[in-house]
């Protein structure tokens, strides 16, 4: 952008020559990142293009930064892990049960150490990362949502982080649900998000399928909780099921203590699964979380596994 300091400039275009410089992985690296703040639905996709990749014959991994977590070095996340230790979005990783993961600020380091406890991989997803110098990647993929590229600036005075020029080096755009393309580009896809149930945090009832909790929870007083990039959507996705809740956005992955859930006055508190992660320990009978996954377009999972034959034996 014109109005951008000509150092801060010189700054991103450097990072985004030295990225272009890192060597091709030894095995396949896909980047499922954005280049605005805040969530997207790339967990989610993530997660999905994990699935559809195994689906091909893939073994895969995930790599995420453990944002949040106190922990920061490379290593392991298995699914019975902490969330205020490891972050939330790599224990929501690790408990999908698409593949091992491994999370660290150096992402660098974490992919190594992935590769170097599962020598059997054929292929990684990393949840985000797209700006992360020492990550070495095959395909990047940037995701939007209905928020676009905001008022297009880089900030602090708007949400990008780098330049929608980027975009043209991009592998592919990948839109959330009514999201329009910020900039034109030969390669675009689609995902939307699927409602799929409602769990107990404290298993003292059966799953509930997402459609039918309306009617569970319509003589009851209910709150609801997000603390994702855009915590609209989760209580647009309520409203949409039927269920009237009192809506409580927070600030993404915003810790949620237990005394924040002693305080609320509400016969069933809801949540995203991402909060779940981080107050499963002390939850009570009211809190149920709700699942949901992300569908992506057929030709999204066919073109990743067309790309991926010539960098992969599998």
């Amino acid at each position: 952008p014109a109005d951008e300091p000509l150092g801060r400039a010189v700054v991103r275009q450097l990072r985004r020559a030295q990225i272009r410089s890192l060597p091709a992985p030894t095995t396949p690296v896909v980047v499922v990142g954005n280049l605005v703040v805040g969530g997207a639905g790339k967990t989610p996709l993530a997660i999905a293009i994990a699935r559809g990749l195994r689906a091909h014959g893939h073994q895969v991994g995930l790599l995420c930064s453990g944002y949040r977590g106190a922990r920061q070095e490379a290593r392991l996340v298995l699914p019975s892990a902490d969330a205020g230790e490891h972050g939330d979005e790599a224990v929501l990783l690790a408990r999908a049960g698409c593949g091992p993961v491994a999370a660290g600020r150096h992402r660098g380091q974490a992919f190594a150490m992935l590769l170097r406890e599962h020598p059997e991989l054929t292929v990684v997803v990393s949840d985000d990362g797209l700006q992360h110098v020492h990550l070495p990647r095959t395909i990047e993929l940037a995701v939007f949502d209905r928020r676009g590229a905001g008022n297009g600036r880089l900030l602090p005075a708007g949400p990008l982080r780098e330049s929608l020029s980027a975009l043209a080096g991009m592998d592919a755009i990948v839109l959330n649900g009514q999201a329009v393309c910020p900039v034109p580009h030969p390669r675009v896809f689609g995902f939307h998000m699927v409602a799929e149930r409602f769990v107990p945090l404290a298993a003292h009832h059966d799953p509930i399928a997402a459609a039918d909790f309306a009617s569970f929870a319509a003589q009851a007083s209910v709150a609801a909780l997000a603390g994702i990039g855009e915590p609209e959507r989760f209580f647009e996705m309520l409203r949409g099921l039927g269920i009237r809740a009192q809506a409580l956005p927070l600030p993404d992955h915003a810790p949620i203590a237990r005394t924040r859930l002693d305080s609320l006055q509400a016969d069933l508190v809801l949540m995203t699964t991402k909060d779940a992660v981080k107050c499963a320990g002390f939850a009570d009978p009211r809190c149920w979380a709700l699942e949901v996954s992300a569908e992506p377009d057929p030709q999204l999972i066919s073109w990743l596994a067309e790309v991926l034959v010539g960098h992969t034996s599998a």
